[in-house]
């Protein structure tokens, strides 16, 4: 209790000053507008250069869209309140530590891995094709001699994940949106507590909105004392920056670079039904041996380094060549992708494998929050006689996602996609499965933050057991949930299309 009202005080304390901030701001703007007739004539300009702005940058138009109306239908504020928050704005030391960055990823990449020309290693052009765009855009090559398993439910993977943490020798690494004390945190870190005994490096970073209602104020401070290195990812702080939006969603777990956990599953008490929130949670996530082990463990070091401003040698955590699985079917390729940059990488990711799918598409997402380009390529999909299949949760985590999700059903089915609601409760998973030799399970939501404002993470995977394993659970989970007809998009009454109506128009800002 003491800590829900510590933790409460201070988003009310934050969000009072940033009040006080925008108050004083439209206060100043004012007063300078009622005394002089030339501001009235600055503030015009601002607005006219801002409006083109807007409509002439490379941002997705729903983001675009979302911005003209408050800009357009509040005077001053709108402005000023796109001005702070609306603009993906980077110092130039900021794009300076996240390029030396990326050097010393490139440069480990070179040194440690044999990478495969994905035109010789892979059997098809369009396999090619999609594993080229991740490398000159997502940093990452393809790796072979790798093994996977694919964890259908929650409560698998944090058996997994307590198994493999016991076998650390060297180190553990960590990223998480959330976590939260409890069953799930508790036995997680008791076994960190013991491997930090033991002289294993152990790193946290977890994101502090993410956390903001599940960990007490400085918690980090609490895990350094306990041996565990600990960053905090985008502090959250009384001051208005657009940084504020930008969240870090991406869920790795990496033991000795020699395994590693991602997928949706964050580290408390829900993820594993432990706790009931919004039914039963069905949540999945990979474990991930071998080579590719090394690509999620230069991931998460080059985001420490970035947020620790340490200058540590990544080769120097290189495992070795596992020699044990040299033989292993499929192909693995990791991916990142972050909002300051002008690629949406996650994106591409899934537009690519919709418009090249040749039988069936099957997606599961917590929220369906889309725009045009995902859309109409669902669409033409399903138009084209692709089996277009998508599940998402009958349970809501949050009434006004879902109400966007629902408001874009009736367009896919008119098109012929199936919809199906997962009735236990509220499903958590993140994954793309097509035609029995592509998937990608990772962090990536389908709304506007993950596609366009968090940093997020995959796996991109072709013809490896794992593939056949999703496909088979999607099959599965389909066997509970409720399939959604026309008619049921559409009975609804006219004041809930109306209020999805105008919740979609601001759906890239929620």
């Amino acid at each position: 209790m003491k800590f829900l009202r510590s933790a409460t005080n201070r988003i009310v304390l934050t969000a009072i000053l940033i009040l006080i901030q925008l108050g004083l701001i439209y206060m100043i703007v004012m007063k300078f507008q009622t005394s002089a007739n030339f501001f009235y004539m600055s503030y015009l300009f601002v607005s006219g250069v801002t409006v083109l702005g807007i409509i002439n940058s490379r941002r997705n138009p729903a983001y675009k869209i979302a911005w003209l109306i408050p800009v357009m239908l509040l005077p001053y504020l709108g402005v000023m309140i796109y001005l702070i928050f609306g603009r993906l704005y980077t110092k130039k030391s900021f794009q300076t530590k996240m390029d030396d960055v990326h050097k010393k990823e490139i440069d480990a990449i070179q040194k440690t891995v044999d990478s495969l020309d994905p035109h010789e290693s892979l059997p098809t052009e369009d396999a090619a094709i999609h594993s080229t765009y991740l490398y000159n855009y997502g940093d990452f090559p393809l790796f072979k001699n790798s093994a996977s398993e694919y964890l259908k439910i929650g409560e698998e993977m944090f058996e997994s994940m307590k198994k493999e943490l016991r076998k650390a020798e060297r180190y553990i690494f960590m990223e998480y949106f959330i976590i939260e004390e409890g069953k799930m945190w508790n036995e997680i870190l008791e076994i960190l507590e013991e491997k930090v005994a033991k002289g294993v490096d152990v790193r946290l970073i977890y994101d502090d909105f993410g956390c903001l209602f599940k960990l007490p104020y400085k918690y980090n401070e609490v895990l350094e004392q306990k041996g565990i290195k600990t960053c905090v990812f985008n502090p959250i702080v009384p001051v208005l920056s657009s940084i504020f939006n930008n969240r870090d969603h991406r869920k790795i777990m990496v033991i000795d670079g020699k395994a590693a956990f991602t997928g949706g599953i964050n580290l408390a008490d829900e993820y594993i039904n432990e706790v009931e929130r919004f039914g039963h949670w069905k949540d999945t996530g990979i474990l991930m041996k071998g080579d590719i082990a090394w690509g999620f463990t230069i991931m998460f070091l080059s985001m420490w380094d970035f947020l620790r401003g340490e200058k540590n040698d990544y080769t120097f955590y290189y495992p070795g060549r596992n020699h044990e699985l040299e033989h292993t079917n499929g192909f693995y390729q990791p991916f990142s992708d972050n909002p300051f940059t002008s690629e949406a990488i996650s994106m591409s990711v899934y537009s690519n494998l919709i418009n090249r799918a040749k039988r069936y598409i099957y997606i599961t997402t917590p929220y369906l929050i889309i725009d045009n380009t995902l859309m109409d390529a669902l669409c033409n999909a399903a138009k084209s006689g692709i089996d277009v299949r998508i599940q998402t949760p009958h349970i809501p985590d949050k009434w006004y996602a879902h109400s966007v999700t629902r408001s874009n059903y009736d367009q896919l089915l008119e098109a012929g996609v199936k919809i199906y609601e997962y009735t236990p409760g509220f499903i958590h998973s993140k994954s793309i499965v097509v035609d029995d030799l592509y998937a990608v399970v990772g962090s990536i939501n389908l709304d506007f933050r993950s596609l366009y404002l968090h940093l997020e993470n995959g796996i991109w995977m072709y013809d490896t057991d794992s593939v056949k394993e999703i496909y088979q659970d999607f099959v599965r989970v389909q066997k509970v949930c409720r399939e959604i007809t026309l008619e049921d998009a559409k009975s609804v009454g006219w004041w809930r299309h109306l209020a999805r109506a105008i919740l979609n128009v601001f759906a890239p800002l929620m």
